[in-house]
C-alpha cells in the first residue's frame, strides 16, 4: 500500500490544517460532555477529523469510546457540545446515509434469522422509499458490498454462522451498500483471524482513498501506523490528537494506560 501524506495536524496535534477540503470536517466534536448518571463519561472532548482520512481511537476499556462513537451517530445526545458529520446533525447525517456504523460484536443479536445478504441489504433502505422493496440498483451493490468484503459465497448463510472475522466483514459491507460517507467501527479487530484483519485493513484504505473517512476503535496498536492517518488518545477527554508514530510512544501511551506501559506490544 503506498505512504499517504501526514495528517497535517495543528502545532498542538489537534485540528487539521488544510484548504478547501478540511474546511468542513468530516466528523467535528465540540467541547461533547456525556454523563450516566452521576458517572462522567466524556468531558469537554474536542477534535475535528478531515474528509479521508483514517483516524485511530485508542483508550484503555472504560475510556469512552463506545459513548464518543454513539454519541457521533446520535444514539446518545450529549450534556453539553455539539457533533456535525459533515455540516450535518448526527440526525440528518443517518437520514441521508452519510453515516455507517460497524458495532462490537456484543451489541449484535447473532441468533436472529437473516442472511448475511439481508443484513448488507439494510444498508440500502433508505434508498428504497417507505416500501423496503430492493430494486435492481440495491441488489447490485449489495453484491458488489459482498464481492468487495469477500463474502460472495456466504451471502446465504445466517449471520451468527460466520466466523469473527467475517461477521465484521458482513457490516462494513453493509456501509459500502449504502454508500456511506463515514465509516465509524468499533472494535472491528477483536477476536478477529489475521486474514480478516488483513481484509478489512485493506478495505478501509481502499475507502479512505475513495474519499470516505474512517474512525475505528482499536487495541491492536502494533497494526496502528499501518492502518491510520492519525489517531486520538482518550481517557474521558482527548489526551492528544496526532500521528500513530507519536501517540505510540510509550510516554504518551503512559498518560492514557497506565505506567506500566513500557511498549505498544505491553498495551491492553
Amino acid at each position: 500500500m503506498p505512504s499517504r501524506p501526514g495528517p497535517g495536524l495543528g502545532p498542538t496535534g489537534g485540528e487539521p490544517r488544510g484548504g478547501a477540503a478540511a474546511s468542513v470536517p468530516a466528523i467535528a466534536v465540540e467541547n461533547v460532555t456525556v454523563h450516566y448518571g452521576d458517572v462522567r463519561a466524556l468531558d469537554a472532548v474536542n477534535f475535528s477529523i478531515a474528509p479521508g482520512r483514517i483516524c485511530g481511537l485508542i483508550g484503555m476499556n472504560g475510556s469512552g469510546k463506545s459513548t464518543l462513537f454513539r454519541t457521533i451517530t446520535g444514539m446518545i445526545r450529549p450534556d453539553r457540545g455539539t457533533v456535525t458529520l459533515g455540516g450535518m446533525t448526527p440526525a440528518r447525517a443517518r437520514s441521508a446515509g452519510a453515516i455507517g456504523y460497524v458495532p462490537q460484536s456484543e451489541e449484535v443479536d447473532w441468533a436472529f434469522p437473516i442472511s448475511v445478504r439481508d443484513v448488507v441489504m439494510m444498508g440500502r433502505y433508505g434508498h428504497m422509499g417507505p416500501t423496503r422493496r430492493a430494486r435492481a440498483a440495491d441488489r447490485a451493490a449489495v453484491a458488489e458490498a459482498l464481492e468487495r468484503v469477500e463474502l460472495t459465497d456466504l451471502a446465504d448463510r445466517q449471520i451468527g454462522q460466520l466466523s469473527g472475522g467475517q461477521k465484521k466483514r458482513a457490516f462494513v459491507a453493509r456501509g459500502i451498500a449504502q454508500g456511506a460517507e463515514i465509516l465509524l467501527l468499533d472494535e472491528p479487530f477483536a477476536g478477529v483471524d489475521k486474514r480478516s484483519e488483513a481484509t478489512i485493513t485493506a478495505l478501509l484504505r481502499q475507502l479512505a482513498d475513495d474519499g470516505a473517512t474512517v474512525f475505528v476503535s482499536t487495541h491492536d496498536l502494533n497494526a496502528l501506523p499501518a492502518l491510520a492517518d492519525e489517531a486520538i488518545l482518550l481517557m474521558r477527554s482527548v489526551i492528544m490528537h496526532s500521528t500513530p508514530t507519536e501517540i505510540l510512544k510509550p510516554t504518551n501511551l503512559a498518560r492514557a494506560f497506565g505506567l506500566d506501559v513500557l511498549n505498544p506490544g505491553t498495551a491492553p
